[in-house]
């Protein structure tokens, strides 16, 4: 049995990318936000609070991010996942440390497997969302980008 195990992580140079992204939609929309971008562990990677976003917004982006990174599942999806769980609704909120249940979170993938997560906050949830969105597209974009190694041939120097 092994005693270690691999696991995929979101590289800087990617979380800067994102928050880049997220910041230029975030301009072009002509608002101030906090974007985070965590881990696969749920740690700060990469994070910019835009001149004039709200304090307390720098805990809820920090919290999308977690979320959707620890549970694989993007912030807004909560809601309707926990409503009609009696148990769930009221307990994930205030038993799950850090959960969010409103949009503007959403797990970071690369080839299915969660990488990271990206929060936002600043807006109403549904504008996050735009956001965060946005900062997504950075992530097709380097995915798009990775090309298959090169085949190797049974026969040397061929």
């Amino acid at each position: 049995m092994a005693s270690t195990y691999d696991r995929p992580s979101i590289t800087l140079t990617l979380a800067q990318d994102i928050v880049q992204r997220a910041v230029a939609q975030a301009v072009e929309d002509g608002g101030a936000y906090v974007i985070s971008v965590v881990d696969e562990s749920g740690v700060q990677k990469a994070f910019v609070r835009m001149d004039g976003a709200p304090l307390l917004s720098v805990q809820i982006a920090q919290d999308k991010a977690y979320t959707a990174a620890g549970f694989g599942l993007a912030t807004d999806g909560w809601f309707d996942f926990i409503k009609e769980d009696e148990p769930l609704r009221v307990g994930a909120p205030n038993g799950i440390d850090r959960l969010v249940v409103f949009g503007g979170g959403y797990p970071i993938t690369s080839n299915g497997v969660v990488i990271g997560g990206i929060g936002v906050s600043g807006g109403h949830y549904s504008q996050d969302m735009v956001v965060a969105q946005a900062g997504l597209r950075a992530v097709e974009t380097a995915n798009d980008a990775v090309t298959e190694p090169p085949a190797l041939s049974a026969t040397p120097g061929v």
